[in-house]
Order: C-alpha cells, then sequence, then structure tokens
C-alpha cells in the first residue's frame, strides 16, 4: 500500500521584504524534506533569505464565502480609523 506524503505550504523571506509571502505547496515526507525542496523549488535564482514550511493541515483558514460575517463588525469601531483623530499642524506625513 502507498502512502501519500502530506502537503506542505511553502512561504519565503526575499531579499528586500520584511515578511514572509506565500510561494506555493509540495509534499514531502517530513518537515526537513520539505524545507530542502522548497529551497530547490522555489528559491533556485537566490530569491530567499528566510524559508518557513507549514503542514497544510495545520494552516486554518477564515472562508471567503463568510467574509462578510468576519470582517464587517470592525466597520463599526470609528476608533480604529486615524481619520478620527485631529493632527496637529506639526505632524508630517502621517
Amino acid at each position: 500500500m502507498k502512502k501519500n506524503w502530506p502537503l506542505w505550504e511553502v512561504f519565503v523571506r526575499s531579499k528586500n521584504g520584511l515578511e514572509h509571502r506565500h510561494f506555493g505547496s509540495l509534499h514531502a515526507a517530513d518537515a526537513d524534506m520539505a524545507l530542502e525542496n522548497a529551497r530547490d523549488v522555489y528559491t533556485r535564482r537566490n530569491e530567499g533569505v528566510s524559508i518557513w514550511v507549514v503542514e497544510s493541515k495545520d494552516i486554518t483558514a477564515s472562508n471567503p464565502e463568510h467574509n462578510g460575517e468576519l470582517f464587517e463588525p470592525a466597520q463599526d469601531k470609528v476608533y480604529r480609523h486615524p481619520t478620527f483623530y485631529d493632527l496637529p499642524d506639526e505632524v508630517k506625513y502621517m
């Protein structure tokens, strides 16, 4: 009986970036293999300085069909929006 390897999500931080971005997915037997394969597949041209691999089953994501239910309550909190506050004239570029 053939066992399928788990799916891993690959995140890479580029040389110029501050955050890791999702680059793609791959199958691997374990985390070490996933990291090595991610390096070979997604950073062949020396694009990254850091790689994260996360087994797909360990990621919990919101459902795009329910965006309204999840994100609309934030619209009721006007104090979170910077337009609510008056800034002194001395404050530049905010």
